[in-house]
């Protein structure tokens, strides 16, 4: 399933493991403005679960999620 949304910022986390992405994902998040998308492009297995819970923990919402080709891309809007 591919997932085509329009964002701000692009983060590439491919060959980082947890806790590294979500790490680096709310670094970036700190530096965008309230509404504006940040994409992040992973290879962690784990990241589905580990942005899931990120999402509901932080606020900021999940706008899609998919995987191909051993890559994983979720689109975040900042709360």
């Amino acid at each position: 399933m591919s997932v085509a949304l329009d964002f701000d910022r692009e983060l590439d986390t491919r060959g980082l493991n947890c806790p590294l992405p979500i790490l680096r994902t709310k670094k970036a998040l700190n530096e965008l403005i309230s509404g504006q998308v940040l994409k992040v492009v992973s290879t962690d297995p784990g990241a589905t679960k580990d942005f899931q819970a990120f999402s509901r923990q932080t606020g900021n919402e999940l706008l899609g999620a998919s995987q191909e080709a051993g890559e994983f891309l979720f689109f975040l809007k900042k709360k």
